[in-house]
């Protein structure tokens, strides 16, 4: 076994055991001071019983001790009771909680479906809420109100996403990622595109680029071009030196056609291209041919180890940048992202319109997961419940409520103490 501090994975690990933590007893301190009161009224009873000739005040200390020690011995008996046996007797009706843990679970989930995850109770609690705003306060100064409550809410989430495992929770994204890039077909989607920028002139930026490309290109490679036409010509134009004038001849023409190509709007060389390009949109759209080629290319791609090599990169900055956006939002929420956050913000703040529209979105996206996942997660509480064992029960909601528990023994022997005093009292005068 390693001398290691155990690390979140096997922190979460335990929490899913039957008992995760060893409860915290808030109660001891009142459950000790409960019990030394009672013991204190057994001693003062006996004590008072023996010198009670001595004067006729020292009855009515019996009188409060002896109801005290009635009263607190009832209450312990009934605190006692509701967890276990007292005294480990099987007297009936004893150990409450634990002979009924499956029923309380049952009566917990009910509960909670009842007055949290119906719809209705959800709708009615959000008519009233104003997520728009919450969200356009935080957008607009991620930094303000209630920094505390965030701060330690990204840290847990931070510490939940660095807990999980990696390898597991990142061959699902990218699982998923991949299901979804295999299912989109690209070739209609890059037809619409191609013809969408060439309805609104978009691709004429793009065609004199491509052709300044290509004069650059060839420029660079002019050398290449003069030795191909230098070997690939007779002696007799090597002799006369017509290679050269024909290698001349042919880079002067594609110069001249490419630089015309850019400054003519209306060159045939342009237009040729743009009937290229429509053909190629409309093939992408309506061509079963030519859209089975693309989905084979993509197919090639996403079997390509270089392509699974990008998605892994792509998944660990995603991941980081995750990370970094949860434990640092203001550094993340900075520069422009920041800016426009900020002013979306500003408008969630103040269009009572866009309020509206988004807190309507809200209200029917929490009332539709009560509607589809109320059942499933009120079965989690019952389901969970019932999983622990007796002790475990026992030892939680006493842990919940044993302080407040041991303050009804207290009371219970101070009141019986003082119902004792009056009886006494009573008794004396009649």
């Amino acid at each position: 076994m390693s001398d290691t501090a155990p690390g979140p994975v096997s922190l979460l690990s335990r929490r899913a055991r039957r008992l995760p933590f060893p409860p915290v007893d808030r109660a001891r301190k009142m459950r000790v001071f409960a019990t030394s009161l009672l013991l204190a009224m057994a001693v003062v009873f006996f004590a008072a019983r023996q010198f009670e000739h001595v004067h006729p005040a020292i009855g009515f200390v019996r009188a409060f001790a002896e109801a005290a020690m009635v009263g607190g011995l009832a209450d312990w008996f009934a605190v006692t009771a509701l967890f276990r046996h007292p005294l480990g007797l099987p007297i009936p009706h004893t150990a409450i909680i634990p002979e009924n843990k499956d029923r309380i679970a049952d009566t917990m989930a009910a509960f909670l479906q009842e007055n949290f995850l119906t719809p209705q109770v959800v709708a009615r609690r959000l008519t009233g809420m104003n997520a728009a705003a919450a969200a356009g306060a935080f957008l607009a100064d991620p930094r303000g109100g209630e920094g505390r409550i965030r701060a330690g809410a990204a840290g847990l989430l931070a510490d939940v996403l660095e807990s999980l495992d990696q390898e597991k929770l990142g061959g699902l994204a990218k699982g998923a990622l991949r299901a979804q890039l295999e299912k989109l077909e690209i070739g209609p989607l890059l037809g619409q595109l191609i013809g969408a920028a060439i309805a609104d002139g978009r691709h004429m930026a793009v065609m004199e680029s491509f052709v300044r490309w290509a004069a650059l290109t060839l420029e660079d490679n002019e050398d290449l071009i003069r030795t191909m036409i230098h070997e690939r010509a007779n002696a007799l134009m090597r002799f006369t030196n017509l290679d050269q004038r024909l290698a001349n001849g042919i880079l002067d023409g594609l110069y001249k056609l490419l630089a015309e190509t850019v400054v003519v709007p209306d060159h045939p060389l342009r237009a040729k291209i743009e009937e290229g390009l429509e053909k190629l949109a409309h093939d992408l759209v309506h061509d079963p041919a030519m859209r089975l080629r693309v989905e084979r290319m993509k197919a090639e791609v996403l079997a390509n180890p270089a392509f699974a090599r990008w998605l892994d990169g792509l998944w660990e900055r995603g991941r980081v940048r995750l990370l970094q956006a949860v434990r640092e939002p203001g550094g993340v929420l900075a520069g422009q992202l920041g800016l426009s956050l900020a002013e979306l913000g500003n408008a969630l703040q103040n269009d009572p319109r866009l309020q509206l529209l988004v807190n309507r979105f809200a209200r029917r996206t929490l009332v539709g997961v009560a509607t589809r996942y109320g059942g499933q997660i009120v079965r989690l509480v019952s389901e969970t419940v019932r999983r622990w064992d007796a002790r475990t029960v026992t030892d939680r909601i006493e842990g919940a409520v044993g302080r407040d528990l041991q303050f009804i023994r207290i009371n219970g022997t101070l009141v019986g103490g003082l119902v004792g005093v009056a009886i006494h009292t009573i008794d004396v005068l009649l």
